[in-house]
């Protein structure tokens, strides 16, 4: 990875953001076009949210929460395994109600033991929430759908308390989508996910990405603010802006609300101290989940390292917050963006830019989207 300090040549492309978006559209741009690009990013490290580093007890951490990559694309798992090997995802995510642990997304078990019905059959279980659940045909809100699936006793068990703390907004407030991402399962399925490929990456997700822009053609700065160094940035052809969409306008329209994260590190002298990856809290703690990510990157040390996790107000970008008011002020800035790409070769892409949640798999297959969007424009090298 060539790292530089200060701009002293020309650059085709300018990348705003060293995470998995900027990463791929750099590397895509360098190998396939031969174009020299410039990557910027105001942290000290790439890989962006995907970051994983050594901790001092020696256990590899996942600084920014959990990443599990999961796709259903075996396209998407060659492009990445030309920058990594794969060891298989262990994504085992169990919920921690009135002293329980149960199987989270709901299944089957989570069923027979919430009930206490060890019967329970597919079919049984299906008339059994049939019975509890809220005649809701088109819920408007995330309480609604959750009513509507599961009934009130599960939506206060596993769902309210989480919600409360992770956006500290009720689930009346948000928009469906919200919980309906987490599907229900009449089966005994107990992953997290079920996608065909759950994996990652064998030396780490930063390992991956530094291998995808180690290659003639790509610098990058580290520590820059893109604001600090704007009006020295005259791209030959293209910008790629992977930050905060509404900051890349000075905020002009209103600031975009976001939920942030605050993490804490705890070192055990143990080599597990959970059952699982993931533990969510819903009702208990100030925290709403602890991770041991030892369970999915394979380490073996004698030590653990456990994620406490506790959302707050002000801080990092992490989750835009799903409001009809936030998705209008969104709209308003993305007809700017386009006006921006018109005018000027700048292509927002990413979580940040574009004001929505995506899962590792997802960011990347958006990157790779863009990237045929600028190649189709200007063609190979």
């Amino acid at each position: 990875m060539n790292l530089v300090t200060r701009i002293e040549k020309k650059y085709d492309a300018i990348v705003i953001g060293a995470g998995p978006v900027g990463c791929v559209t750099a590397e895509r741009m360098a190998k396939e076009m031969g174009w020299q690009v410039l990557m910027i990013d105001k942290r000290e490290h790439i890989a962006g949210n995907c970051y994983d580093m050594t901790h001092p007890s020696g256990v590899m951490i996942h600084r920014y929460g959990p990443h599990y990559f999961r796709t259903n694309k075996q396209e998407l798992v060659d492009y990445l395994g030309q920058y990594t090997e794969w060891i298989p995802g262990n994504y085992i995510v169990k919920s921690s109600v009135n002293g329980e642990l149960y199987p989270f997304p709901i299944n089957l078990d989570t069923l027979r033991q919430f009930f206490k019905q060890p019967g329970l059959t597919a079919e049984t279980a299906e008339a059994l929430l049939e019975s509890k659940r809220f005649k809701i045909p088109q819920p408007a809100n995330s309480q609604e759908f959750v009513l509507s699936r599961v009934g009130e006793e599960m939506y206060k068990a596993f769902y309210l308390g989480y919600t409360l703390k992770q956006w500290a907004i009720h689930p009346k407030d948000l928009a469906a989508s919200v919980c309906g991402r987490i599907p229900v399962r009449m089966n005994t399925d107990d992953r997290y996910v079920d996608h065909k490929f759950q994996l990652t990456p064998a030396a780490g997700f930063t390992s991956m990405f530094r291998n995808m822009i180690s290659q003639p053609g790509i610098d990058v700065m580290l520590n820059t603010d893109f604001n600090d160094v704007r009006k020295d940035l005259h791209p030959g052809k293209v910008l790629v802006y992977t930050g905060p969409i509404d900051e890349y306008f000075d905020h002009k329209l209103g600031k975009l609300p976001w939920r942030s994260l605050h993490f804490e590190f705890k070192e055990k002298e143990q080599e597990y101290t959970q059952p699982c990856v993931q533990i969510n809290y819903p009702n208990e703690h100030d925290y709403t989940r602890t991770v041991e990510i030892k369970h999915v990157t394979g380490q073996k040390h004698p030590k653990t390292v456990i994620s406490y996790e506790y959302p707050r107000a002000e801080g990092d970008p992490y989750y835009p917050i799903p409001m009809d008011e936030n998705a209008a002020l969104y709209a308003r800035y993305r007809e700017m963006a386009g006006e921006e790409t018109q005018q000027n070769n700048v292509y927002f892409c990413g979580r940040l830019a574009e004001y929505k949640y995506y899962n590792t798999d997802e960011v990347i297959e958006l990157a790779l989207g863009t990237f045929n969007t600028i190649k189709n424009k200007y063609g190979n090298k």
